[in-house]
């Protein structure tokens, strides 16, 4: 593969802006249920909608449904620069076929490209991946994206880069951008989707922090391949050399070095679930001193986890499924693994403990905004709360359910429609306490009153009552 040049990059971005390339230009193409059968990697429906041969729909079948298109049509779309001369395409028989996948991408109010290599698993196709594969936007990228804390930066690094998605999405509110990754394809391709959107990408080659030694940075983000194997490496872009999770502990203990003081670490993980141990303690060793988050959003068993990436790599129904299940099984069970959890990791650079958590629930996206004030609320709450004048957030909602015709109702639950979106059950006590957060009264004075309503020892009230009001003050449910 070769550079794109300036004047490449001007024709191909002239190309895909003149024929509608975008995500809402292909979205209002294929309409919601063709765009919908695609997200799930079914093209039959996006090939219906795509016959008149103009510039947009020779685009979405050539890189989206990776359909073969007449040479003449690919050549009327993109008259310069030479996508076959690029390595982007090939053409035999008048036919042209993408060999890389650009497609567009869309956040905010700004339109870029991503290139990667192609989309697999399309209409059930799966063969064998190349070991240098380069993975393009999926899930996995978007949630660390909608993870990152939204803070304005000197200097950002992006351990694995890949297709160079999480830089891009820095790129704009980041003076410096330092990309790395092991595998020569993905610094190629990473410096091609940087060049196709004019984001200016310092693009280096090494493991982990080898290529920034020395430096430090206010916010590192990493997608690593962080896949549990026996360490073969096969697939670059989700395994490593390093045995275990260990590539995620080696990530967050070395991260502190090169941080500045208050930046922010942040990554996907999967960690083990290890016999006798309790996966918080494991992690907590790792963070050591510094102010880090870790939530496991899901956690397998061993034979769940290695079906999913064995699936992952195209290899169900091949002629060694087997005995990669089986040795992979064995090897988990020699790590004396019980289950996999899988997660994300934010580490403040600052004085702190870890706090780890499990929670399936549905979020809200982008999650950034919220992990950042919960840093915010946790690491700046005094020790005594007594003068706090606390506020509800606007965002919750008292929910009561009972027998009808009750008195009181039996259960009250406090619920949040953003950020975590977490419910709190609370008893009358602790609801009248929440109810009466205006502002106006003191946490002290608010308490000093029920317990006289209740005829009950301030001592009392302030010993079962603040730390749940401290909890609700981190987990948002209270302003301050």
């Amino acid at each position: 593969m070769t550079e794109l040049t300036g004047t490449e990059v001007d024709a191909l971005r002239q190309a895909f802006t003149a024929a509608g390339y975008t995500v809402d230009g292909v979205a209002d193409r294929l309409g919601a249920q063709a765009n919908g059968a695609l997200a799930r990697n079914e093209t039959t429906l996006a090939g219906r909608r795509t016959g008149s041969g103009d510039a947009l729909d020779t685009f979405i079948r050539l890189f989206l449904l990776q359909h073969a298109v007449p040479e003449f049509q690919l050549r009327a779309a993109v008259p310069e620069p030479d996508l076959v001369a690029l390595g982007i395409v090939v053409v035999e028989g008048g036919e042209a076929r993408a060999v890389l996948d650009i497609r567009p991408f869309a956040e905010d109010d700004r339109e870029w490209w991503v290139v990667a290599d192609l989309t697999p698993g399309l209409d059930g196709r799966r063969e064998p991946m190349r070991s240098d594969y380069v993975l393009g936007i999926a899930p996995a990228s978007l949630s660390l994206i909608q993870l990152t804390v939204p803070i304005k930066a000197e200097r950002a690094l992006d351990i694995g880069t890949g297709c160079g998605i999480q830089s891009l999405h820095l790129a704009d509110r980041v003076n410096q951008v330092v990309a790395t990754d092991v595998n020569p394809r993905a610094l190629q391709l990473a410096r091609w989707t940087a060049a196709l959107n004019r984001a200016d990408l310092d693009v280096r080659s090494g493991s982990l922090f080898e290529p920034v030694r020395g430096e430090r940075f206010d916010l590192i983000v990493s997608n690593p391949p962080y896949v549990i194997s026996p360490g073969d490496g096969r697939l670059t872009y989700r395994e490593t050399g390093f045995a275990g999770d260990s590539v995620v502990e080696q990530l967050v203990r070395q991260a502190p070095d090169h941080l500045t003081e208050g930046g922010w670490c942040q990554l996907l993980a999967n960690w083990t679930c290890v016999r006798g141990e309790d996966w918080r303690d494991r992690l907590a060793g790792w963070m050591g001193d510094r102010s880090a988050w870790a939530v496991q959003r899901e956690q397998l068993d061993p034979s769940e986890y290695v079906e999913l990436w064995l699936r992952d790599a195209g290899l169900h129904g091949s002629t060694e499924y087997s005995s990669r299940y089986d040795a992979w099984l064995r090897w988990l069970d020699d790590q004396g693994v019980e289950t996999i959890g899988m997660g994300w990791i934010t580490l403040h650079n600052v004085p702190g403990t870890l706090a780890a958590e499990e929670w399936p629930y549905e979020i809200e996206r982008p999650i950034g905004p919220h992990v950042l004030r919960r840093f915010e609320r946790t690491e700046g709450l005094p020790d005594d709360l007594t003068g706090l004048h606390l506020v509800v957030a606007d965002d919750v909602i008292q929910e009561t359910s009972g027998p009808p015709g009750a008195e009181d109702p039996a259960t009250i639950v406090l619920r949040q429609q953003r950020g975590m979106r977490r419910a709190e059950q609370a008893d009358t006590v602790l609801a009248g306490f929440v109810g009466a957060c205006d502002g106006d009264l003191s946490v002290g004075q608010i308490l000093g009153a029920l317990a006289d309503l209740l005829e009950r020892p301030l001592a009392d009230v302030l010993r079962d009552y603040l730390p749940q009001v401290r909890r609700l003050v981190v987990e948002g449910f209270l302003n301050y």
